[in-house]
């Protein structure tokens, strides 16, 4: 838009430097159409002046030609003023006409680009609510991958916690029954060397009748000490 006030500018600064050329050349011409009509004054002055000579007296001559001369020269004097007028009406006729002209093409050029204008941010109005909704659908869009994808992984996690606590729950059950096992088989060999856990109890609390208590702790750590210690049959 600057370039173009730029250019027009520059423009009507060079048809006003080129314009006293043209109105210089329309003054010349004006006065060459004032110099021959005064040409052809003077010869038809001529005419009239030998015509009245011939009619006039010899006495009377003298005062009738200071009387056309005073005549032609009024003449041409109002005709030169006429000319320098019409001179001076084409000067402020081609100025104004000028300055006129330039004032429309500038309105014009300002309205082409007020229109271009409005274009331009129409279009780039237009780009821009494009590129948004562009950006809200990709957003969308990513956000809906993320939900999806936290959602199998959630899925995942819970499946893996739980086989986690299946295979745990399944060690925990293994581990007992290996220990029940091996009571059983410790009850087993004590009573194949002749040790019953019943008489041993009843001994115990004969005994020791008021450490009942320390001996159920014993028998429960001797239950427990044989999940690590074992006699193999036939040892003895």
């Amino acid at each position: 838009m600057e370039r173009v006030k730029k250019e027009l500018l520059r423009k009507h600064a060079m048809e006003i430097r080129q314009h006293p050329k043209s109105l210089k050349q329309k003054e010349l011409q004006i006065r060459k159409q004032f110099r021959e009509t005064c040409k052809t004054q003077t010869k038809q002055y001529k005419r009239y002046k030998a015509q009245i000579l011939q009619t006039t007296p010899k006495e009377q001559q003298k005062e009738v030609i200071k009387q056309l001369k005073e005549e032609k020269h009024r003449k041409l004097t109002l005709l030169g003023e006429q000319y320098e007028q019409s001179i001076a009406d084409m000067f402020q006729s081609q100025s104004y006409k000028l300055d006129e002209s330039q004032v429309i093409e500038c309105q014009r050029t300002n309205e082409m680009l007020e229109y271009e204008l409005e274009e331009l941010t129409a279009y780039q109005n237009k780009n821009k609510k494009q590129a948004q909704e562009q950006r809200d659908r990709e957003r969308r869009e990513l956000e809906n991958r993320v939900a999806q994808r936290r959602s199998v992984l959630e899925s995942k996690m819970e499946a893996e916690l739980q086989q986690f606590n299946q295979e745990r729950a399944e060690r925990l059950r293994m581990k007992h029954e290996k220990h029940v096992k091996e009571l059983e088989a410790f009850d087993e060999e004590s009573i194949a060397l002749g040790f019953s856990a019943l008489a041993i109890t009843e001994g115990s609390r004969e005994t020791y009748p008021d450490e009942e208590g320390s001996l159920s702790g014993s028998m429960i750590s001797l239950a427990h000490s044989n999940s690590s210690t074992s006699f193999p049959a036939g040892s003895l």
